[in-house]
């Protein structure tokens, strides 16, 4: 048994897409969520910023004394999970490997997408993995350096043209290349699945790389009685660096439920 909270970062509050999973599996547990909203996005920043950035989000989540990170920014596992894995004496988990397993599990004509922010894609990290697993697959990658900005700005229901315009625009190549699974490859996509689904159609299995992770985290933490075992709902601290004005409605957004409180703002300088 261990009661210490979860932490989990993102760079804004994409991240919240896996807490959201993290609630369904494990109720009882709380959770320590730091969004870096200030800095937002990282993915088009260089690899020290990035790190940089990853450190400070990561030490600020060890102070709350926590028992895990979940490091819920593709962009930060793309390029600094080795640092932080060096820097902290705490588990921490990442979303790219396993997401890259299920995909390689689920894709029927070998053929994978990969879509996420421009650092992401650069590094090749999911490309990586999944030459690990095998040298077979055809995997075609794409940024979509816009989505981060349509989604943290509210601007993600699935009729809203200027999404349906970019997941048009950023999609297409993809698309013609006939894959059968697109991997997710950040947490704030989640909330553009309607229109990315739409238009890749029914035939193309969408893998949520939050999600998939937050399945890994549940079992793991299980298999290391590492569980929170109160029988009450567990509590959900939130951090950001930026103004917290219109935060409750946003994070709602991400969470599908009225979260009812209010979050704190911090400085990571």
């Amino acid at each position: 048994m261990d009661n210490r909270p979860i932490g989990v970062f993102d760079s804004g509050l994409g991240g919240l897409t896996m807490v959201k999973k993290l609630i369904e599996l494990l109720p009882s547990e709380d959770i320590v969520y730091l969004g870096d909203t200030g800095r937002v996005p990282y993915g088009s920043r260089s690899v020290e910023t990035i790190t940089k950035y990853a450190k400070q989000d990561a030490a600020f989540l060890v102070e709350q004394d926590i028992k895990a990170i979940v490091v819920a920014c593709n962009t930060v596992c793309s390029v600094a999970v080795n640092e932080l894995t060096a820097a902290f004496d705490v588990p921490i988990y990442e979303v790219i490997k396993t997401p890259a397993k299920v995909a390689a599990q689920t894709t029927k004509n070998r053929k994978i997408g990969i879509i996420g922010t421009s650092a992401t894609i650069r590094s090749g990290a999911y490309k990586s993995a999944l030459a690990e697993i095998s040298t077979e697959f055809e995997v075609y990658m794409e940024a979509c350096p816009l989505f981060v900005p349509l989604v943290e700005e509210g601007w993600a229901d699935a009729e809203n043209e200027v999404a349906i315009k970019a997941t048009e625009r950023y999609l297409r190549n993809i698309k013609q290349e006939g894959i059968d699974t697109l991997i997710l490859g950040c947490t704030h996509y989640p909330l553009l699945i309607d229109i990315i689904s739409r238009f890749m159609g029914e035939n193309v299995k969408l893998i949520d790389s939050g999600a998939e992770t937050a399945s890994v985290v549940a079992r793991d933490l299980h298999q290391k009685k590492m569980l929170n075992e109160a029988k009450s709902n567990g509590k959900i601290k939130y951090f950001v660096t930026d103004s917290i004005t219109g935060f409750s409605e946003r994070a709602s957004l991400f969470l599908c439920s009225d979260i009812g409180e209010s979050a704190t703002q911090i400085s990571l300088e």
